[in-house]
């Protein structure tokens, strides 16, 4: 898990306080949303009166939006929302679920399953939501994952992805005979670690010209692929960059950069079987390419990710 100033990222590779540092701008960005409509204090104690589904989120644009999502998918099913965005790190918002003042929580699997078992290394999704559930306080629960995903990735510029004729659909292991006149960049410890060069070589039998030092996914790294200083990059997957720039995300079918799908994460006795079935729908719809453009809309577009989220419902069929 890795630290990113991209704040469509950065939390919840954090789970610390250091992503305090991004909470102004997140908290900017909803402002505009109407689920931030409620002035009170996202810390505030309060639970649910039973009633009501309480949707949290973390300070990052991300997972605002998804909430949002969330949140609408509920009241279109009669159930009575209130929001609680921008709340913080994944300490305060794993409390504040343990205690009932929050019912439903975005959240990426594998980064939960970080959280709370750091030596966890599960080989599936279903595996990690298991491992993730034999962790969890006994009141809480994951439903069902999303196939969307928010993950480090091998990258490269249209440019080079054009030269070596590769695509959405390549995977890393098409880039092995291209690798050895190709620089990477990534952030620094991308450089020793398994999910990273290490893995590259032993997984995928990949060799790089050379790597260049960065930063973890962030304006550095997509400056330099946009100049072709680098020509791949280890770039998060739902990062709108990747859309502006035209970028091609190998697939990484080996899983070596594990496993970050979009899971809610549930307040047991706080929703119903209708509002589980509801969440559930929406994760069975939510894949990467279409997070990936709600993202755009929302962080190039600049449009309110409440309105973003009610269009992407009603065209799912699920509003």
């Amino acid at each position: 898990m890795t630290f990113t100033a991209n704040t469509s990222t950065s939390s919840r590779r954090l789970p610390g306080t250091a992503a305090v540092a991004l909470a102004a701008t997140a908290v900017l960005l909803a402002g505009c949303s109407s689920s931030s409509d409620n002035k009170s204090d996202p810390l505030a104690g309060g639970k649910s009166d039973g009633n009501t589904v309480v949707v949290g989120s973390n300070n990052f644009a991300e997972s605002i939006l998804i909430a949002d999502i969330y949140g609408e998918a509920l009241k279109a099913k009669g159930l009575k929302v209130t929001y609680k965005p921008n709340i913080g790190s994944r300490e305060t918002t794993y409390g504040l679920l343990k205690n009932g003042s929050i019912t439903v929580l975005p959240e990426y699997n594998g980064a939960l399953l970080a959280y709370l078992d750091k030596d966890a290394a599960p080989k599936t999704i279903a595996a990690t939501t298991a491992a993730i559930n034999a962790k969890l306080d006994s009141k809480l629960t994951l439903l069902e994952p999303a196939p969307a995903q928010d993950k480090d990735s091998v990258t490269l510029n249209a440019d080079t992805a054009k030269k070596y004729g590769l695509t959405e659909q390549s995977g890393i292991a098409d880039l092995k005979n291209a690798a050895k006149d190709l620089v990477i960049g990534a952030s620094p410890e991308f450089q020793t670690r398994q999910q990273g060069l290490a893995g590259l070589k032993s997984v995928y039998g990949l060799e790089f010209k050379s790597f260049k030092a960065l930063d973890a996914g962030g304006p550095l790294t997509q400056a330099a692929l946009k100049k072709n200083t680098v020509q791949a990059a280890d770039i998060f997957t739902t990062d709108p960059t990747i859309s502006k720039e035209k970028f091609v995300v190998l697939q990484d079918p080996k899983n070596l950069f594990g496993f970050e799908n979009v899971q809610p994460l549930v307040y047991k006795s706080g929703l119903s079987q209708q509002g589980v079935d509801a969440l559930n729908a929406v994760s069975a719809k939510l894949d990467t390419a279409a997070l990936l453009d709600l993202d755009t809309q929302v962080q190039l577009g600049n449009k309110d990710p409440l309105d973003v989220a009610k269009a992407w419902l009603k065209s799912a069929g699920l509003s």
